[in-house]
């Protein structure tokens, strides 16, 4: 009995299990908020996904593949990309990009966006490379940067105050020139551009492209544009891809999302654009990771792509559609929060919006030498309190930069008319409670 204790006693493993690469980025923004949504929200404007249904022509071709007679649609497809897919979005990203693109070496097809970020930092980052981030950025950046051995650089957009009492909007936030340029060096391996941008909305005007490009050109740096929200630009904004400025198609790696585009974001299918010599490094990264996406699901975007190539500019098509009925739904969530004193920051693109909560401070007793910041007790204040889930804007910005940027929090306005309208009940409630004597 001793020897056999003894014996389980040795087998146990005193050294440590965890990879270097892991320290430092176990926490996660999502982990926490979305279990704190769960638990107390009745209505959730926190993570970033619809709670209507992707188009009917879209859940038809899903059924359709599911229930047809093509049975090897139940079985592995190509790996870099069931090919209808990457035929359809060579197609339709060459016609937007005015290039001929090869379906088979210009195009890749990955789970979700998000892993088409993973496999361009696995790729092209070493140890030691510096990859610039602008901030606010979606979360999953630094991390990924760091997994990957690499150092994160963080430029802010810096907000102006707008004129005349205006609102702000998210152009007003805003690079500066100089310290863009002093970040790149021949460290500098990448840059990354999000743009419509999660979380602020802000959609890079030409003139700011122009600026990153020229950098990419002058130091031989990559861009990884995440363009996710390419369609969801409001108030007839267009968005610009960088990859077509001069110089940047050959060093430039585009990242597509058909979870935003068809408003379907748990199917899972993303893809990347780019040329050959960049995405023939992205193919090695997939292939010794996930391998392969679900067949179905991409047969059914291949499928909607289809339809959209034939609509495209009509206004029956659905990237035209979207974002009329999204900014429709902006407007009215920016009505309802400015009605209640939470300054929103009016979005030109994405499913968010970015709200000043400086006038609810009374609500939620600061903490002095908290380590946490303030926006984030705001954010779980209210949703144990209040019962509206939001996400704190302190959680895109790097760990230094946290504190300058406490006092907003983002929403997310793709839902449907009731959770909208349930949320304006909840403000206006918190209103009457707080001006009541």
């Amino acid at each position: 009995q001793t020897h056999i204790l003894s014996l389980s006693l040795q087998a146990k493993m005193s050294r440590p299990v965890q990879a270097r690469r892991l320290e430092g980025i176990e926490k996660n923004i999502w982990v926490e908020f979305v279990k704190l949504a769960a638990t107390y929200s009745t209505v959730n404007l926190g993570q970033g996904f619809p709670d209507f249904p992707p188009p009917d022509f879209l859940k038809e071709a899903f059924t359709r593949a599911l229930s047809g007679e093509n049975h090897m649609l139940h079985q592995y497809t190509r790996g870099f990309g069931h090919p209808p897919l990457v035929k359809i979005l060579a197609q339709f990203f060459g016609k937007l990009l005015g290039r001929d693109l090869d379906p088979m070496t210009n195009v890749m097809v990955t789970v979700g966006a998000y892993q088409a970020l993973f496999c361009c930092f696995q790729a092209f980052v070493d140890e030691g490379d510096e990859v610039i981030i602008i901030e606010p950025f979606f979360d999953c950046y630094e991390p990924m940067v760091k997994m990957a051995g690499g150092t994160p650089v963080f430029v802010p957009l810096r907000p102006k105050a707008p004129k005349d009492g205006k609102l702000m909007s998210s152009a007003d936030w805003q690079l500066d020139p100089a310290e863009l340029a002093s970040k790149f060096s021949e460290r500098t391996k990448a840059i990354v551009l999000n743009s419509p941008n999660n979380p602020l909305g802000k959609v890079f005007s030409r003139g700011e492209l122009e600026l990153i490009a020229d950098l990419c050109v002058k130091h031989d740096v990559l861009c990884i544009s995440d363009e996710v929200y390419e369609w969801l630009v409001y108030d007839g904004k267009e968005h610009i891809r960088i990859a077509s400025l001069r110089g940047m198609w050959e060093r430039t790696v585009i990242i597509g999302s058909a979870g935003k585009t068809f408003s379907a974001t748990g199917w899972k299918v993303g893809w990347t654009v780019g040329p050959n010599r960049l995405l023939q490094h992205l193919r090695t990264t997939h292939q010794n990771s996930v391998y392969h996406c679900a067949t179905v699901a991409q047969e059914a975007v291949a499928q909607g792509f289809q339809r959209e190539l034939e609509l495209f500019g009509k206004p029956e098509s659905y990237f035209i559609q979207l974002p009329k009925m999204l900014q429709q739904k902006r407007d009215w969530l920016v009505q309802s929060l400015d009605a209640v004193g939470m300054k929103p920051i009016v979005p030109e693109g994405t499913y968010f919006l970015v709200a000043d909560i400086s006038e609810f401070k009374s609500d939620v007793p600061d903490v002095p030498d908290s380590d946490e910041p303030y926006d984030s007790r705001f954010a779980k204040w209210m949703v144990k309190n209040k019962g509206l889930a939001a996400i704190p804007l302190s959680a895109f910005y790097c760990e230094s930069h946290k504190n300058n940027y406490n006092h907003f929090i983002r929403f997310c306005f793709a839902k449907e008319e009731a959770t909208l309208k349930a949320a304006n009940d909840i403000l206006q409630k918190w209103k009457r409670e707080k001006t009541s004597p």
